[in-house]
Parts: structure tokens; sequence; C-alpha cells
């Protein structure tokens, strides 16, 4: 097969390895492209604190001269010492439709992991839980959330071929703002604070501090704590989110739950959609790429709900009821006409339980998949 892999060994090779997905996607109206300055933050070493733990390498794929995938391959220690395991991971992968070059991509992880002593492959996973996570394998004629993968629908078709396996799903729902809030709903909020003593923070654009974002992550930590692919985040890592977040959370939408003691006991991510904006940008915020962002911030027709988390001492409490009294409220209020999900593992039965008073539907599927590794470590500069 005419198909060269080479590693990615420099700043421009990395930009390009980034760019590369514009020329997949120039004409599709569902890819949602990152900010190139976010997957310089993440992949290069020395901004990303994962790497403290972490071994990661880039490949582009060639063929007949131009560039036709890219794949990177991760070995998070800390992961695996977390859970037991000798995993690597495949993430920012992205081919065209030929067989031969998402063999050569996934074959080049394989080895570059076999060499690291690592007997098994999953992906697409990032350096945490917070990255865009889970292949596409239902909703191909949806946009793209700002925070997810898009792919095309012989993505998942290769990989099976490829002898990769289900390992877990994530499923997304979408949810249609009620002209008032379900009584239901209402009852079961004024109920819960009652009981419990729960109240809402109440703060302004400008008024989360980033000791205050870290007391939600570290609530996040503890909350999502044996999930599936988390590990305990380094107070670095903490940090690193912390100020690429917390500039942008509104406080129309992200709604933060406090104790009788001051305490948080659940908070909601939730933003304006920036799919429209990103699309428009082109993943530069300059010239006017701000702008496109700045107007989709303002006046938001679709929310994305990015990440929910309750301290497990109140997760059978009621707080996820009051935080989705509050989000509905905040939506109305807005004129926001529809309500995302990010990824939600199929498993969360709970989660899924809550679009039950609303008109919600289950719009998209993700999967890991995962392949065992043989232990013979072979080369991995180039497969041609």
């Amino acid at each position: 097969m005419n198909v060269e892999i080479r590693r990615v060994a420099s700043p421009r090779q990395l930009k390009r390895f980034i760019r590369f997905p514009y020329s997949l996607y120039r004409d599709d109206p569902y890819w949602v492209p990152p900010l190139d300055a976010d997957e310089l933050a993440r992949l290069r070493r020395d901004r990303n604190p994962a790497f403290a733990f972490c071994e990661a390498e880039y490949w582009i794929a060639w063929r007949n001269g131009t560039a036709a995938g890219r794949i990177a391959g991760i070995v998070n220690h800390e992961f695996n010492r977390t859970w037991g395991e000798k995993t690597a991971r495949f993430g920012w992968f992205d081919c065209i439709e030929v067989l031969d070059v998402a063999e050569a991509l996934l074959r080049t992880v394989e080895e570059w992991a076999r060499s690291r002593e690592m007997d098994g492959l999953c992906g697409p996973l990032g350096f945490t839980d917070l990255d865009r996570e889970g292949m596409l394998i239902e909703g191909f004629d949806r946009a793209g959330t700002y925070a997810t993968i898009y792919n095309r629908p012989y993505y998942p078709r290769f990989m099976e071929q490829l002898g990769y396996t289900r390992d877990i799903d994530w499923i997304e729902f979408l949810v249609t703002t009620p002209a008032e809030i379900p009584a239901k709903v209402a009852r079961v909020q004024e109920i819960v604070r009652r009981r419990n003593g729960f109240r809402v923070h109440q703060w302004r654009r400008g008024d989360l501090t980033e000791e205050f974002a870290l007391r939600m992550l570290e609530l996040m930590d503890r909350a999502y704590r044996g999930l599936y692919g988390t590990y305990p985040l380094s107070e670095a890592q903490k940090r690193f989110y912390a100020r690429t977040y917390r500039p942008v959370l509104d406080p129309r939408f992200t709604t933060v739950i406090l104790d009788g003691n001051d305490e948080i006991a659940g908070f909601a991510v939730v933003m304006p959609s920036l799919s429209r904006a990103a699309r428009k940008a082109r993943g530069r915020l300059l010239p006017l790429g701000w702008f496109h962002f700045h107007r989709a911030l303002r006046k938001p027709e679709l929310l994305d709900m990015c990440l929910v988390a309750v301290d497990p001492r109140y997760q059978d409490r009621g707080v996820i009821s009051l935080i989705m009294y509050e989000i509905t409220k905040g939506a109305i209020a807005a004129g926001v006409r529809y309500s995302e999900t990010n990824v939600e593992l199929e498993t969360n039965v709970k989660v899924h339980g809550l679009w039950n008073e609303f008109d919600a539907v289950r719009h998209k599927r993700r999967r890991a998949y995962r392949k065992a590794l043989a232990s013979v470590p072979t080369g991995t500069e180039s497969i041609a």
C-alpha cells in the first residue's frame, strides 16, 4: 500500500497535524473545529500538565504525497496505576475513506504501545475525561457540539474491520425548552431546598475566582471517581482547566448549589452553543473569530450542557433536580429553544432519567473501542 506514516517532530508539523481535519471536513456542515490554541495547549508537552505522567506521540499519514490522516498515541501512567491496567490510548484520529490509511495509523500506535509494554489500546480518548472522547456511531446528520468529536460514518466500520470491539458507549439527548417549568420539577426542587437547606450560589460574570473554580473541579474529581476513563487530576491539571474554562462560564446558565455550610453540593456548567461560531471562526480567534464567539455567547438559541457533578454525599438528596430546575429557569428567561447534553455514559441511568419530565430525544451515540495487543514489540517509525 502506498501509505507512509511520519512522526510529528516539530512545531510546524504539529500545526499541520492540528489543521489536517480542515481539508477532510472542508464542506461538511456537521463538523465543529476546536480552536487551534486549545489544541496546542493540550498537545504541547510544555503546556499540558498531564505530561507530568503521560507519554504521547503524534503521526500523520501520507498517501501519494498528500496528507491523508492523523492519530495520537497516549500512555497515561496515572490512569494505569489507578485502574491496575497496562492500556494505551489513541485519539485525534482522522483519515480519508481508505481502509489502508486507517490500518497504517492504528498499527503504528499499536506497535508504539507494545514498545511501552502495553497490552491493550482503546479510544478515541484524550489525556483526561475532560478532553474530547468517543467515536460517533449514530447521529451523523447532526452538528457536533463544541466539546465532542465528529467523524464520518466509515470510521466505526473501519474500526470493526481492523479488529476493534466496543468498550463502552455514551449517549446524548436534545432537550426542548418548555414554555414553563414542569410542575413535578418545580415541586420536587422546592421539597429538596426545604429539607436539605440547599441554596443557589448567586454570582455575576467576573465574580467566579480561580479558587472557587478549583473547588468545583475538586468536587468533580470526587463525583466522577470510578467512572470509565477517569483518574484523580493533579493540582496542576485542575488549575489548567480552571484557567481554561472560568472566563467563559455564563452565570445565566452555569448553576452552583451550596449546602448549609456553604460547601459546593453540586454544579452544572452549561454554555451557549459555540458550534456555529467555531465553524465560522475556522479555529482562530483572530482577526474576526472572536466576533463570532462573542455573538454566540450573547443571545443563544441552543445550550450545551457541558458538565454536571454532585457531591457523592448528596447524590441521593435531590441536588440534581434543583440543578435542572435552575437550568430550565435560565433557559426560559433567555429565550433558549433547545439544550444538548454532553456525552453521558450509557450505564448512567440516573442521569438519563432526568429527561423523563421533558421533551427530550436521544439523537447521538458514541463509542470507545478496544483491542488486545500481542506482547512482541516491533518498529514504529513508518509503515509503507
